[in-house]
């Protein structure tokens, strides 16, 4: 009787799902958005407040037109394809941070953070279109929100363990093994599952937006270069594919990129 008692919320939580536009599959949405993004609107203000934003510079004003054309690249990809709408509570936000971390992000709901320690591996225009569609990309596709959900599942396997395990020694064990086991063979492999499918989202809206989806695969040689000499995990136990499985796929998906474009009119790329 414990048990099932225990397993009913988990397949309570299982029934809350909504459906991935770019790919059709049903995803975990625990956390609604009417939840999730004021709460990440706020965290990005935060963020805001207590770091130094560059604005009205080249590099600035750069992103922020990169930006722009990326979302409504991805707007007409929606509606287009009959999600009409789906944007609707999105406040779409480009800022350039001044931090040498090589790095970007997209918050729920169409916040964005440059840092300028990445313009020099993106090298040019088309490189920040790369990352600016892998980074809207994880938004669109309700990466983060599939996150915190799949958190949760993992909160309450363990959870459900401590319950019905009573021998402390075996509990003491299960927790170990859980934890191991839910994170190699679950949240990470999630996890590398989410950058793959931002890469090839990404490339379909930076090629809508009118930008060469072959230069994302040269941005990624250039990640690759300026990773040299720092330590990378083995794929199996990292949060993103290897740089050289990435570069491989990003090859394979731009000619796929480019007949996506061409539906939209797009017969021809910005030079970089």
């Amino acid at each position: 009787m414990k048990t099932k008692f225990l397993f009913f919320p988990i397949l309570l939580m299982l029934s809350a799902c909504a459906t991935n536009p770019f790919t059709g599959k049903k995803t975990m949405a625990f956390v609604p958005n009417s939840q999730l993004l004021p709460m990440a609107f706020a965290e990005y203000d935060k963020f805001l407040s207590e770091n130094k934003i560059i604005q009205n510079t080249e590099d600035s004003n750069l992103v922020n037109r990169v930006g722009k054309r990326i979302s409504v690249a991805a707007e007409r990809w929606l509606d287009a394809n009959d999600f009409q709408g789906y944007l609707k509570d999105y406040k779409w936000e480009y800022n350039l941070v001044l931090d040498e971390t090589v790095n970007a992000w997209c918050m729920p709901g169409g916040k964005i953070i440059f840092y300028t320690g990445i313009l020099p591996v993106a090298a040019n225009e088309t490189g920040i279109a790369a990352i600016m569609g892998h980074e809207v990309a994880h938004a669109l596709a309700n990466h983060g929100q599939q996150r915190m959900s799949a958190a949760l599942v993992q909160q309450a396997g363990a959870v459900a363990g401590n319950l019905v395990i009573n021998d402390e020694k075996e509990r003491s064990i299960f927790n170990t093994a859980y934890g191991i086991g839910s994170n190699i063979g679950g949240m990470l492999p999630f996890s590398r599952s989410h950058e793959t499918e931002a890469d090839q989202i990404g490339l379909y809206i930076m090629a809508i937006a009118g930008y060469n989806p072959d230069e994302a695969s040269k941005l990624w040689e250039r990640m690759k270069v300026n990773s040299i000499g720092k330590k990378h995990p083995p794929e199996f136990l990292s949060t993103h594919p290897s740089n050289d499985s990435r570069i491989e796929n990003l090859r394979l998906l731009a000619s796929q990129a480019k007949i996506e474009a061409l539906k939209f009119g797009v017969t021809s790329f910005r030079k970089n």
